[in-house]
């Protein structure tokens, strides 16, 4: 089997509509911005123990409040949330690497970068930052050398990064990750080598793995989660979501379709298991049909990136709030806001470019 069928729902009936949609985002903006206070930012989620970093806390809800255009002092916010790093890991009973405060998503860079990108002047820390982080042994991007290396491509300081990523490299080509007490290898982009070539700008090297690694099943495309993992999964994080938003470009198309299809026909996530966020829910998987839309410009896929843009804030609406980029409502606002643009642009990695044309 190609994915897991229980975690996904029937799409919902409702159809995409322009002013719906936007009021939808809207009342998500203001919901956050309501939520907001000053000296502790945004209530964590249970599953969300961090309230500082890019991926659930402060630092990611800020930042995408900025991109969505909302009246809120984000700059302010992305300060407090930097101000909040702690200085002792936040996660008792977990082996985190020594580098952990450099992490990109869960550490002191991310909330460094989301407060220097909405106005206050971090280039200094961040540099620190990226230099702490060159001999993390997690070697992918959410704590490794690849985060902190495309932060320094956005400050124009990535030599020492970019080699250090290529020295940690093994010699059949695919990185090893030495995260959490686990020793792996894997392919997407949050945790393996697909990321990895993002960082250094060589994802059109991915493509004879992704073709050797592809399994089909009809019409269905997918990727399991690593060389030595069959444990098939379809999100951002795992499987041809993240495959195609970040590789789509070089792609066959043949795969680029089979996997596009694969997450329309198996739907979007189920609320409660997954819900609408971008890493592992139903936002994260509509980004894959929005850039298979950015690629091909055939309207079938931009209408079903839409569909599932209006069941993701469906969920988010019907669900508890969640404040939190990659795991919460925002991020499902974001997705919506990108489909009424009809423009795919994943949150900060696609993003980064932008940042550095704004870097202090």
């Amino acid at each position: 089997m190609l994915y897991r069928p229980d975690w996904h729902e029937p799409l919902t009936e409702r159809a995409w509509d322009d002013a719906w949609v936007q009021d939808a985002v809207a009342a998500l903006v203001v919901d956050a911005v309501g939520a907001y206070e000053p000296e502790t930012l945004w209530p964590a989620h249970p599953d969300d123990t961090s309230v500082y970093d890019l991926y659930a806390g402060g630092a990611g809800i800020a930042w995408a409040l900025a991109r969505l255009g909302a009246d809120f002092d984000a700059k302010a916010a992305a300060e407090r949330a930097h101000a909040l790093v702690p200085e002792e890991p936040p996660e008792e009973g977990v082996e985190l690497p020594a580098e952990w405060r450099s992490s990109l998503l869960l550490g002191e860079t991310g909330a460094a970068l989301a407060a220097h990108v909405c106005g206050a002047d971090r280039r200094a820390r961040l540099l620190e930052l990226v230099a702490a982080n060159l001999a993390n042994e997690a070697n992918e991007l959410m704590w490794g050398v690849p985060g902190t290396l495309l932060v320094a491509r956005m400050l124009g300081s990535a030599d020492d990064s970019e080699r250090a990523l290529r020295a940690a490299r093994d010699a059949d080509g695919w990185w090893t990750q030495r995260l959490c007490g686990y020793v792996f290898r894997s392919l997407g982009p949050v945790h393996g080598l697909l990321g990895n070539l993002l960082a250094l700008g060589e994802v059109a090297e991915a493509l004879p793995l992704l073709r050797e690694l592809a399994r089909r099943d009809g019409p269905h495309v997918n990727w399991p989660p690593g060389p030595e993992d069959e444990n098939m999964r379809l999100q951002w994080c795992h499987g041809a979501p993240g495959i195609l938003i970040h590789a789509g470009g070089v792609l066959d198309e043949d795969l680029l379709l089979g996997g596009a299809q694969l997450t329309w026909d198996a739907g979007p996530f189920d609320r409660i298991e997954k819900g609408a966020g971008i890493c592992h829910g139903t936002a994260g998987n509509g980004y894959a049909l929005l850039k298979t839309f950015e690629l091909t410009q055939d309207e079938r896929w931009l209408a079903r990136a839409r569909a599932f843009a209006v069941h993701a804030l469906e969920q988010a609406q019907s669900l508890p709030p969640r404040y939190s980029l990659f795991t919460g409502g925002i991020g499902a606002a974001l997705f919506a806001s990108d489909c009424l643009e009809s423009k795919a642009r994943f949150p900060i990695l696609d993003d980064l470019g932008t940042f550095a044309e704004r870097a202090v």
